[in-house]
Parts: structure tokens; C-alpha cells; sequence
């Protein structure tokens, strides 16, 4: 996902009324049996109800919304939609061999409808909402959603969000329809798949289709195969700092992982072993064949399959700042579609328990609308949290919970059901109920309020600005003031520079300042950086015996977490390197602008990581560009080792004054980073950490963007001012 995210569809034939039998099977069984032990022919691949497979849509269901909430409480959770492409391959295989058998034919144009009269509607009505809902409330992102709904209307989520870098696992956005991506995969298989079937199943029937399904399990081999040569290792940043995770279709940068996991090419292992499966395991059939009475067995087949998609859920991850789980690509999900496929054998088999347990009320029910809970609960998580990345707080995800399953079963009773069963016009007329004009009137003033806010959002959106997010744009303003610090390295071995005239005509008096000098970057973009000189004690000197005798330079401070009464650093004079330089991740980038004012040369790349950083680093370093003051604020992205940071600082070893920031942000990693560098002031003298995840509960106002780790205006003065007050710049 994602931090992404499955079509969960109801593929079969409608669920009764009321409770099945304990079978789990439906009683109903007339022209079944003819009294000799023979079936009749048209009904051996007949579909029936089975409550079980509503219950594996269940558990797949809710391990995926736990999962869209908070991706720490099941980091594995997303298999949940490798789950439903097993079972939508297996019950749409299963339907059309049926019906073959049936009609000795196949209906494209019956097939395509049923499935447009159970898909469409709800999702028709999901975007209507989520556009008006956005035109009132979150106008600046109408633009992005514009193509998040055209690619939806088309079911081609998958790839538009490909094309477009917004992937799955893309942060920052306000994204309410970035789930519809397993929908595309769907329904791109229900246009396909038919084809392919009358293609093979014209001449033949049914009767080779055994042989058939050994070629979709093998095509399902290719594909994993195919996944686990293209899986990249490693992080993930922007382009220029990882080029090799993308592909590249001219100047357009295409993220290996995104087309990976969004792709329908890659992601039809699963929907191939579930039809593979249709072919040899029909449920009518196996009863009359020597594993009728095996029920039991494949109750441990289930149980076994349970249990390790449990521990799948819960050790296997999308991607970590380390980078992809390679479990994952390479073979992760083929073992999901196969422990899905042992738990399907089991609920499909009429002498098994665990179709009467995963055939429960309470798991009936959520399978059941299971579709429904999947289109909403995203949605309603993103207005709750505003933009992608961030996660719910478990109260935050039983408030989603509340407005996700009222809407879900308003779809179901309201929307899907009656028209999949073309009763539409039944269920107006009973909302309608009673005598008198008053319930036409509300629905009649219903439709009116509904069609005009629908008209306006549709005139909005179609008519929406393009623009991106705060946090990005705030990003893209901060690159006008950084410089590539390592370009300039191999552009220029020496970093030495002469002094110049100082642009400011009035310098600050010093007894041992260093002249003023304005020093311009030889990077692409030219930057000045205008230096102030150093600072001394402003206490008063000690006088002995007729002399005056300074007092000794402040060069540490330790762990700084309140910048009330702290005497600032002493900022040494040297000819060498650039007085000031900031290096950090896109926190730091936010602020570029006021660091720079303050005269520091910034070099502050969105994604950075301190492991990845360290080449770079060391070439900076080895060019001589390091002067007296070094601050480096890294670790939003991704946690790194104390012997990384141990390398980070060997790397400051000779700059007298280093100033290192602690990280802020709701990230699992924060806590372990922070506590590395708070240790840092006790081992390194010339050391001074700057408690940041504190300091920032000091800025007034609003001071961070809906993520809370980028920052505001507000944020970034606060944030230059605080390194300032430590240097003694401000």
C-alpha cells in the first residue's frame, strides 16, 4: 500500500436472507441427485452460497483497513489484497466455467453488465461524495483529484498512479482515492479474462480445463519470477538521489516499486492461482469424489493456512526507509495466493468446519460488505488525518469507524443490492412509505440539494487548478536557496576561499572577528551567503593584576532544551572552508531561505538519510568546505545505527563547533534516532544537540503542516531562530 488498498468484490450469487444452514452449504439441491449416486452435468461447477468465503473476505477486509490506519499495529496487513485477487480469480473462473456448462456458451455482454450493476453504482456514488466534499472543504487538492477520479471512472487507477509518481506509498497528499487501485486491477481482469475463456473453452468445453489450469499456475511461477528480477533493494529517494529505484521513460522517472505493486502485469500471480484453482476444485464435484469424506484434513489444510498468513501479516512489510521487504517480491506474494488458496479448498468443501466458523454472523456480515467497508473506510481516514502518511491514533480509528460502517451499510441496503438485483425502483417507493406528500417531498428535496451540489462540485473540479500540496510547494521554494555542496566539491578540490567585501556596511565590532565576507556557491544555481562575524563572551573580563584576561570560549552546551538564559556559542575565526554550513533532510530544506538570510550555506534534499548521506558527506568534507560551524539534522526519514552516526561524526571530527538536531515526527523510528543523538553531547567534545522534537512545542501559532514534521512559515523562522540563538547569530 503505503504507506495501498484491494477490490473487494462480491463475486458470487446473492447471500440469503437469513442464516444458511449449518452445512454452510444451501439446501436446496433439487436436480442434484438422481438417486444412483450421479450428479446431473450442469450443476457439477455450479456456484453455490458458501458463508465461508464471506468470511475470508472478512478477515482480508479488516486486516486491510487496521493496515490503512496505522501500518505499525500489522505491517503485513495489506496482503489482505492479494487475498481478494486469489478469490476473485477463483469465483469468476468458477461462474464462467459454470455457465458454459450450463448454456454450452458464455455471455460477454450478460457477464460485463452483472458485473457493472455490482461495481459501478457505489463507486459512482464514493467519487460524487468525496467531490463535493472536497470542492467545500479542500479546494486546493481539487485539482490532483481530478485525475484520481477520470483514472477511477476508467478503472486505470493502477496506472495513472504509476505514471504520475503518487503511488502507493506516496505521502503528503490529500489522496482520498488512492485505494482504487486494486479496483483497476479487478476490473481490468473481469475485461480480459472472459476473452481469454471463450477463446479456450469454445472448441473444448470443459473437459481439458484441468490441463489448462497447470499452464495458469505455471504462467503464475513466470510472474513471481519476473518480480523478484526486478525487485531494487535499497532506499528509496527522489530520482537524482537514487536513480537507480526508477525507471526512466524520457525525462519521466517511473518508481520500480510503485509498478511492482500497482501493476496489473505484476499483481495477476494472484487472480491466475485463484482460477487455476477453479479448474480442478469445484465444489459439487469434489462431494462426489474420493475427498468427500476429507473434511476434516482440509480443516488442517486451513488452519495451516491461517496461520501463516498471520504471521505474514505480521512480520512482512511493504517498505521501510531500509527500502522494499524483499520477502515480499520475491515469492511473499505467491505463498499468500497459495495460503489462500488452502483456506478456499477447506470453506469450499461441504464436510469441513471451517466454513460453519468463517461462515459466523459477525463475519458473515462484514464479508458480506466487505466491498462497501473498503470504498469508504479510505476516504474517511483521509479526511480524518488530512494528508497520506499520517497515522490514526486507535481513537481516531474507532471514530472512523463509526461514519465508514453507517455509510457502508446505507450502500448495501440503499445502493448495491437493489440494483444488482434491479429492485431500485422497489426500494424508492419504500423510502417513500406511508400515505401524505411528506416523504416525496424529502426525497424529492433530497435529489434537488443532491443534484446541485453534485453540478457544482463537478463545474469546481473540472475547472480545479493544478497545485500541489503545501508541504511540496513549501519544498520547492526551499531548493531556490540550497546548494549541492558535494558538486561543488568535485567542481572545485579546494574549498578555501579569499575574503571579499562584505555586502553589509556596518560589521559587528570584534576583537577577534574574522573579516565579513560574502562567499557565492560555484553549484548550478548560484547562491550568496552573506557570514557574520564570530561571536565572543559578552561577560564581562576578568581583570588580574592590571590586565585583562578573556573568558575562555563557550564550545559545548550539551543537549540543548531550552534556550532561556544559555550563553551562545564561541564561533572560532579560520581562513578555511565555509563559515557556516547546514546539512540536513526536508525539515531543514522548509527553513533554507531564513537559514541562508542567517548566513549558512544550506544543503538540504528531500528523502535524505544519514546512511546514504555519508559518500556525499565525506566528499564535502575531503574538498575542505567544512569551517568552524557544522549543522546537520537528519533521521526523519529513516532510522540509522549508532555506528552510522559514529561514522557521520568522524566525519565532523576536526570542525570546532557541531550542532546536531533531534528529529520530530510520528515515525517509528524517531524515538531510537533521538536517543542516539542526545548521547551524542557526552562523547564528542565540540558537540552541541539540539533538542528540536522539544524546542518545537516553544513556537507559537501554526507551526507545522497537517503531517507535523514539515514546517510553516511560522515553523521555519522559529526553527532558523533557534540555531541562530545557539550560534549567537540572532
Amino acid at each position: 500500500m503505503s504507506n495501498g488498498d484491494t477490490g473487494v468484490l462480491m463475486v458470487v450469487s446473492d447471500p440469503p436472507t437469513t442464516r444458511p444452514p449449518r452445512s454452510g452449504w444451501r439446501t436446496d439441491r433439487t436436480g442434484l441427485n438422481d438417486h444412483s449416486g450421479g450428479f446431473v452435468r450442469e450443476h457439477i461447477s455450479r456456484v453455490p452460497y458458501l458463508p465461508g468465503l464471506d468470511g475470508m473476505r472478512a478477515l482480508a477486509v479488516v486486516a486491510v483497513m487496521i493496515y490503512h490506519a496505522n501500518s505499525s499495529w500489522l505491517p503485513g496487513g495489506f496482503l489482505g489484497v492479494e487475498m481478494f485477487f486469489v478469490i476473485s480469480g477463483y469465483l469468476i473462473t468458477l461462474l464462467l466455467i459454470a455457465e458454459r456448462e450450463r448454456d454450452y456458451g458464455i455471455s460477454l455482454i450478460d457477464f460485463w453488465v452483472r458485473r457493472a450493476r455490482r461495481l459501478l453504482p457505489a463507486v459512482f456514488v464514493l467519487m460524487t461524495l468525496l467531490t463535493i466534499w472536497t470542492a467545500l472543504f479542500e479546494r486546493d487538492a481539487l485539482g490532483q483529484l481530478r485525475g484520481d477520479v477520470i483514472a477511477g471512472l476508467f478503472y486505470v487507477s493502477n496506472w495513472y498512479q504509476i505514471w504520475v509518481g503518487l503511488g502507493y506509498t506516496a505521502v503528503g497528499d490529500f489522496a482520498p482515492l488512492r485505494h482504487l487501485w486494486s479496483l483497476a486491477v479487478e476490473e481490468q481482469f473481469y475485461l480480459i479474462w472472459p476473452l481469454i475463456m471463450v477463446a479456450f473453452l469454445g472448441r473444448s468445453g470443459t473437459r481439458r480445463i484441468a490441463n489448462f489450469s497447470r499452464w495458469l499456475f505455471a504462467a503464475a511461477i513466470l510472474v513471481t519470477i519476473g518480480v523478484a528480477l526486478l525487485y531494487r533493494p535499497g532506499p528509496i529517494g527522489e530520482p537524482s538521489q537514487t536513480p537507480e529505484a526508477y525507471w526512466f521513460i524520457g525525462d519521466r522517472p517511473i518508481a520500480k516499486l510503485d509498478t511492482l505493486y500497482l501493476s496489473t502485469v505484476t499483481r495477476a500471480g494472484g487472480l491466475m492461482l485463484g482460477s487455476a484453482f477453479a479448474m480442478i476444485w469445484r465444489p459439487y464435484a469434489v462431494v462426489r469424489g474420493p475427498l468427500r469424506r476429507k473434511g476434516r484434513a482440509f480443516d488442517v489444510l486451513a488452519l495451516v493456512g491461517f496461520l501463516g498468513l498471520c504471521w505474514m501479516a505480521w512480520s512482512i512489510y511493504l517498505i521501510d526507509p531500509a527500502g522494499p521487504d524483499a520477502r515480499l517480491f520475491k515469492g511473499g506474494l505467491f505463498v499468500t495466493g497459495l495460503l489462500t488458496l488452502f483456506i478456499i479448498a477447506a470453506v469450499t468443501h461441504r464436510g469441513s468446519i471451517a466454513n460453519r466458523v468463517l461462515g459466523g454472523r459477525v463475519l458473515n456480515w462484514i464479508g458480506t460488505r466487505s466491498y462497501g467497508l473498503y470504498l469508504y473506510h479510505w476516504p474517511i481516514y483521509q479526511i480524518i488525518r488530512n494528508v497520506e502518511g499520517n497515522f490514526l491514533r486507535p481513537r481516531e480509528f474507532l471514530l472512523a469507524m463509526i461514519p465508514t460502517v453507517l455509510l457502508t451499510e446505507a450502500s448495501y441496503r440503499l445502493i448495491e443490492t437493489p440494483i444488482r438485483k434491479g429492485e431500485l425502483g422497489v426500494t424508492v417507493r419504500r423510502l417513500r412509505g406511508g400515505s401524505g406528500n411528506r416523504p416525496r417531498g424529502l426525497i424529492i428535496g433530497g435529489v434537488a440539494v443532491a443534484c446541485v451540489l453534485s453540478l457544482f462540485a463537478g463545474v469546481t473540479l473540472a475547472k480545479a487548478e493544478l497545485k500541489q500540496n503545501d508541504i511540496a510547494e513549501s519544498l520547492d521554494d526551499g531548493e531556490d536557496f540550497t546548494t549541492n555542496l558535494a558538486a561543488t566539491a568535485d567542481d572545485s578540490p579546494t574549498a578555501t576561499l579569499p575574503p571579499t567585501i562584505p555586502p553589509s556596511p556596518t560589521p559587528v565590532p570584534s576583537p577577534t572577528a574574522a573579516p565579513t565576507t560574502t562567499i557565492t556557491s560555484t553549484s548550478t544555481a548560484p547562491t550568496s551567503i552573506t557570514t557574520v562575524p564570530p561571536v565572543v563572551s559578552t561577560a564581562a573580563p576578568t581583570t588580574v593584576s592590571g590586565s585583562i584576561v578573556p573568558l575562555a570560549p563557550i564550545t559545548q552546551l550539551g543537549v540543548v532544551t531550552d534556550l532561556t538564559g544559555i550563553q551562545p556559542l564561541t564561533i572560532p575565526a579560520m581562513d578555511i572552508g565555509l563559515p557556516l554550513v547546514a546539512l540536513g533532510d526536508s525539515v531543514m530544506l522548509g527553513a533554507a531561505e531564513e537559514l541562508q538570510a542567517a548566513g549558512f550555506a544550506v544543503d538540504a534534499v528531500k528523502s535524505r538519510q544519514m546512511v546514504t548521506f555519508l559518500p556525499d558527506m565525506q566528499a564535502i568534507r575531503d574538498a575542505g568546505s567544512f569551517g568552524p560551524v557544522v549543522v546537520v539534522h537528519l533521521g526523519t526519514n529513516g532510522p540509522f545505527s549508532q555506528t552510522t552516526l559514529d561514522q557521520m561524526m568522524g566525519l565532523v571530527a576536526e570542525v570546532p563547533r557541531v550542532l546536531v538536531l533531534t528529529g520530530k515526527g510520528d515515525r517509528d523510528w524517531i524515538g531510537g534516532n533521538n536517543a542516539k543523538i542526545r548521547g551524542l553531547a557526552a562523547l564528542y567534545p565540540g558537540v552541541t544537540v539540539i533538542d528540536w522534537e522539544v524546542l518545537s512545542e516553544d513556537c507559537t501559532g501554526n507551526c507545522f503542516y497537517d503531517d507535523g514534521i514539515h514546517l510553516t512559515q511560522s515553523g521555519q523562522t522559529f526553527y532558523a531562530d533557534v540555531i541562530k540563538h545557539v550560534l549567537g547569530l540572532a
